[in-house]
């Protein structure tokens, strides 16, 4: 019995040892399968494997129950793990053989048979079908974020593959679109070939059976690929190629900014606009606010402050302005009204008073903010704030500098302009010129929305006209007699019971009934007709009344003219589209010329505004001083004092504020009058003769004119251009206009034939004209200024002089001609009396002004 079960041992000196004999068992081999039966995972974002996830049994079951049909070498499924990344499952199984090569070539054949024969394997989609594939390398299962893409990075660790041989390795997978080599490759990395698969399947099938496996080379060393996903675009390049193409990248850039604020930020800003312009964002319209604030003053918690009337009896002589400016805004707009008028004349209470018992929808600009305003950023702020543009981003101005030269840098020139509402353009009217052109469409809106209200208002009112005439002929008929219930007849029947359903109705008179009836048709008719007029006329005034109006406050463009210009253009734009009624209020009339450059082919309406008479002044005196609590007796020269500072509001503001202080009528009016002789002997004349030669006018001119008008309130216009020392030049007398020496009126554009027309000259201020006595009766002023004046005077007429004589001698070397036999004169001997005489005339000029000289200078020698 233990000889059966062990050799016996025996020990030889020169005979091998041999141990038990054991049956010899093989171990099962392992292998790897790839099913491609989940989605592919496109990104972090993709939802489609939790939808794979209910299905995942079913196929799992399916999967395993197909692959197990396969017999051969013992083929044996181990398990099965998903891989969602990639679309799809590792299956392991088991096998065994003694050359595992050609066992593992028949099974995949098996595989394939069997898939094909079924239809191929379930996938996670009804309509999509599997397939299974052998795993030939060591698959690397990662969790990173790094998705599936087309292009595939195979690595060699080892000799580089040559492309044919990567083709045929790789093409059984799928179609391959194109294998490309890079040029380069960083120190310290494997050489790499890029493959490109037509899909993105085929990508992740090559890469989960291909990774690991090792090539063998021609140089009998082996080769391991590592495939990685390599994504089709690399930032680093994309950002080398940007940086290497500033000239394209940037306009680019720059336009995509501009179209989205075209497409985001602009309809923003005009819905604002048109929501601080209808007050969609002011509490005090909401009705809930409205509704408290009844109860409060009903239940006199709140008692509202009374408001006196605006038509004080200062103003009484602005009613022919007034009338104008209702006229202008009760017609369609054709042309920008331009208001005009000094300081304190009632300008902004008149348009006032006009446009709160209109009821119109108002839009202030205000100019003199733009002037004071102390950057661009400032300025754009200031526009936006007035016209509610919301967003904008001024603060982006700052950085047009650095832009620019970045700009310089790269490509050398200076980047284009961006368009206005991105608020990176270096030129700050485009700016404003395009935010003004957001205004625009937002008035557009606002005068829609009115129509519309207006078309509405209007029906209403129509239809309850016609409902009101319907019902009055109804009660015309009941009166008569001639009006039937036909809701009786359903009660008394019809046919013969019918006559149950009649009233007190007149039969007697059938013919007169019928005329009657005629008649309240034809009436009807005529009344339906009249009506219809009446609605067509209220929409025709609703339409105008719905136009928005436009108020542009002090448009004085003597800094940033510009921005002047811009808004000029703008204010055009709008009477030449009729979108809104734009009154223009100023100070002074020279500021019309760059409205009329805006406006070329229709003149402005002018409206202008003088100083209040002496009767309201004096009223409007008296009723501040009593409301302050100081009564006068306004003596006779009280009341002359008063009248020395005419309308002029400022003026007497001024005035009442001393009289407040303790200081006299009187006294008061004759400082006033002193610091205007010390303001304008500094303004019109300068301190010394440097000074005097940066004034836009001449000493001799203003000196000339305050003569003139130191002794009438109002002088000719034309008269005062042609004679000297203007001699026809309007820019002085326009530059003393600015400075406010002087006013220069017009003709009215409705009461006079010649609209528009300089017709008289009048000082700036009514107390100027004062002033201008106490220049002139200042004896050592005037002396001074009357020496210089005829020093002028002499120099023209001794230039006069010298041209005669340069003449006649030229006549005498042309020689006398013989008289004519008639004895009539000659050409050459009438030219010369004509010179002799105007020589005459000259030196008699020369002689009296040397003479007036002289006296002048004994003046200045006793001093004063």
């Amino acid at each position: 019995m233990l000889g059966r079960i062990s050799r016996p041992q025996r020990f030889f000196p020169l005979r091998r040892h041999y141990a038990d004999d054991k049956p010899t068992i093989r171990a099962p081999l392992r292998g790897q399968l790839f099913v491609d039966a989940l989605p592919v995972r496109l990104g972090i974002w993709d939802p489609r494997h939790y939808f794979a996830v209910f299905r995942e049994d079913h196929i799992f079951g399916v999967l395993r129950a197909r692959l197990s049909n396969v017999v051969a070498h013992g083929f044996t499924i181990v398990d099965i793990q998903p891989y969602y990344k990639d679309g799809g499952a590792f299956v392991t199984f088991e096998y065994t053989a003694s050359d595992s090569e050609n066992a593992i070539r028949t099974i995949e054949a098996e595989l394939k048979e069997e898939v094909a024969k079924r239809g191929g394997l379930p996938s996670w989609w009804q309509g999509a079908r599997a397939n299974v594939w052998l795993v030939k390398g060591k698959p690397w299962t990662e969790d990173m974020w790094r998705f599936p893409t087309q292009f595939v990075n195979v690595a060699f660790e080892g000799p580089d593959i040559r492309e044919e041989r990567l083709y045929h390795l790789f093409r059984p997978y799928g179609v391959i679109i194109d294998i490309q080599q890079p040029t380069s490759f960083p120190a310290g990395t494997l050489r790499s070939s890029n493959v490109l698969f037509k899909s993105l399947r085929y990508a992740t099938i090559a890469r989960n059976t291909i990774h690991g496996l090792e090539v063998s080379t021609p140089e009998s060393a082996s080769t391991r690929l590592h495939l990685t996903y390599s994504p089709p675009f690399h930032p680093h390049k994309i950002q080398e190629w940007l940086t290497n193409h500033p000239k394209i990248v940037l306009p680019i850039i720059i336009f995509l900014l501009g179209s989205l604020t075209y497409t985001i930020f602009d309809p923003i800003r005009s819905f604002m606009i048109q929501a601080k312009m209808q007050d969609w964002f002011d509490i005090r319209e909401f009705r809930i606010y409205q509704w408290l604030r009844a109860k409060s003053v009903e239940l006199r918690i709140y008692t509202p402050a009374f408001k006196t009337s605006s038509k004080e009896e200062v103003w009484k002589e602005r009613e022919l302005a007034e009338k104008d400016v209702r006229r202008y805004l009760e017609d369609w707009p054709s042309t920008i009204a331009f208001m005009h008028g000094p300081q304190g004349s009632g300008k902004s209470r008149l348009l006032n008073n006009v446009l709160t018992d209109s009821e119109r929808t108002v839009l202030t600009v205000d100019c003199r903010p733009l002037q004071n305003a102390t950057s661009d950023a400032q300025l754009l702020t200031v526009i936006a704030r007035q016209v509610g543009y919301w967003p904008v981003f001024s603060f982006f101005n700052s950085a047009n500098h650095i832009i620019d030269l970045a700009s310089v840098g790269l490509i050398g020139q200076k980047g284009k302009p961006v368009i206005v509402a991105s608020n990176l353009s270096s030129s700050l009217p485009d700016q404003v010129r395009e935010m003004l052109s957001v205004v625009r469409i937002a008035l557009d809106s606002v005068k829609a929305s009115h129509q519309r209200d207006v078309q509405r208002k209007a029906r209403r009112t129509t239809q309850a006209e016609a409902r009101a005439l319907a019902d009055a002929l109804h009660l015309e008929r009941i009166r008569r007699g001639t009006w039937h219930d036909g809701r009786l007849d359903c009660i008394a029947g019809n046919g013969i019971m019918a006559e149950l359903g009649v009233g007190d109705e007149l039969f007697d008179d059938d013919i007169s009934i019928a005329t009657v009836e005629v008649a309240e048709i034809e009436r009807q008719q005529r009344n339906e007709q009249e009506i219809k007029k009446k609605e067509k006329g209220n929409a025709e005034l609703g339409a105008v009344e719905s136009l928005p109006v436009v108020v542009i406050r002090n448009f004085d463009g003597s800094t940033r003219e510009e921005i002047f210009d811009v808004i000029a253009e703008w204010a055009a734009s709008l009477v030449e589209q009729q979108l809104a009624h734009v009154v223009v209020v100023t100070d002074n009339r020279e500021n019309s010329k760059r409205l009329a450059k805006a406006l070329p082919s229709k003149p402005l309406q002018t409206i202008a505004l003088s100083d209040a008479d002496e009767a309201s002044a004096l009223a409007f005196v008296k009723r501040k001083l009593k409301d302050a609590g100081i009564n006068l007796e306004y003596t006779r020269e009280q009341v002359a004092s008063v009248q020395c500072l005419g309308g002029r509001a400022s003026d007497l503001e001024s005035l009442i504020h001393k009289v407040r202080n303790g200081v006299t009528l009187s006294e008061a009016v004759e400082d006033i009058i002193a610091r205007g002789v010390s303001e304008l002997r500094k303004n019109a004349f300068g301190d010394d003769e440097d000074d005097a030669k940066n004034l836009p006018w001449s000493r001799e001119e203003t000196w000339s004119l305050f003569k003139l008008l130191s002794k009438q309130a109002e002088v000719p216009y034309h008269d005062v251009l042609l004679d000297f020392p203007f001699k026809g030049d309007e820019a002085s007398l326009r530059s003393m206009e600015r400075a406010e020496l002087i006013t220069i009126a017009t003709h009215n554009a409705i009461r006079h034939i010649y609209p528009g027309r300089p017709s008289t000259i009048r000082p700036g201020r009514p107390v100027y004209r004062y002033v201008f006595e106490r220049l002139v009766n200042d004896p050592i002023f005037q002396a001074t200024q009357d020496i210089a004046f005829n020093e002028k005077i002499i120099a023209g007429a001794e230039s006069t002089i010298k041209a005669c004589e340069q003449e006649l001698l030229s006549l005498k070397e042309i020689g006398t001609q013989a008289e004519h036999w008639w004895g009539g004169n000659t050409a050459s001997s009438s030219r010369s009396r004509y010179l002799l005489s105007k020589m005459q005339v000259a030196t008699m000029k020369i002689e009296a002004l040397e003479r007036r000289n002289v006296e002048l200078k004994m003046v200045l020698a006793k001093g004063g």
